[in-house]
């Protein structure tokens, strides 16, 4: 197949071929259309790792910021200070980029970001290196309830990491890491495969409220798109089908003004 001379057949290229062979003409009905039943909202957790209540959003006070400076200031920062974030400031951080204002049933959820049909399929893992009262080591943000899990405490973890994002040393350096997976069923079961196409949208709106919520807090952010998927998902306790890595961002203490550059 051609479009304006160019060939769009799958033949020409992954890429080419995944965005012609998820055009609506292509779609078959989805299975919420064929009456099946909804996934859960959020994947379960395994109730023998250790939780932490995180403080309550609506108890944290951070420093009015002007949307406009917000938006002319937002840059990529990869250079952080010897300081920690507090838990308060990751709280507002997790609450910031995936925060659950409120629940409809079991059929919905509504964040502090937009997501296709308010399917919400991003589950957020934490790297965190330097965060006060947490031990470093991985995390899984647990939004429903606004709580962590700690799932992983092997030192050498933060260093496979970096390994696995083709050695990116700012990783190593920051407060901690946001890492984003989709659950694709959540979102193909309402929008088949064009669903995929909206788990990559979610990742923009997600990692930009990171992005403008950090000036805040004091800290700068830096997204991640390079990364091995495989070991990543492995490092993840993931299978890479079901579930996938699909955008990481790490966060640090910044100074308190970071001269614009462009």
């Amino acid at each position: 197949m051609t479009t304006h001379g160019q060939d769009t057949s799958p033949a020409a290229g992954t890429g080419l071929g995944f965005m012609e062979k998820t055009k609506y003409r292509y779609l078959t009905k989805s299975d919420q259309q064929r009456g099946h039943p909804q996934p859960p909202l959020e994947l379960p957790a395994d109730p023998v790792l250790p939780v932490f209540e995180l403080p309550r959003p609506e108890t944290i006070t951070v420093p009015p910021r002007d949307i406009r400076d917000a938006i002319e200031q937002r840059q990529s920062i990869r250079s952080y200070e010897h300081e920690p974030i507090t838990l308060e400031e990751l709280s507002y951080l997790l609450w910031c980029t995936q925060g659950v204002r409120y629940v409809h049933g079991t059929q919905a959820t509504f964040r502090t970001v937009p997501s296709a049909g308010a399917r919400h399929a991003f589950e957020t893992y934490l790297l965190v290196n330097d965060v006060t009262g947490l031990e470093p080591g991985l995390y899984r943000y647990l939004a429903l309830s606004h709580t962590l899990r700690q799932i992983d405490t092997d030192p050498t973890l933060a260093h496979r990491i970096t390994s696995a994002c083709f050695d990116q040393q700012f990783i190593l350096r920051c407060g901690a890491v946001f890492l984003w997976t989709a659950v694709p069923y959540r979102m193909t079961w309402r929008y088949g495969e064009r669903g995929y196409r909206d788990l990559h949208l979610d990742g923009g709106h997600v990692c930009q409220n990171l992005y403008l919520a950090a000036g805040s807090v004091g800290c700068g952010v830096c997204a991640i798109a390079a990364f091995d998927d495989d070991v990543m998902n492995e490092l993840l306790g993931i299978n890479g089908t079901d579930q996938f890595l699909v955008y990481l961002a790490a966060a640090g203490k910044v100074r308190a003004r970071v001269a614009f550059t462009g």
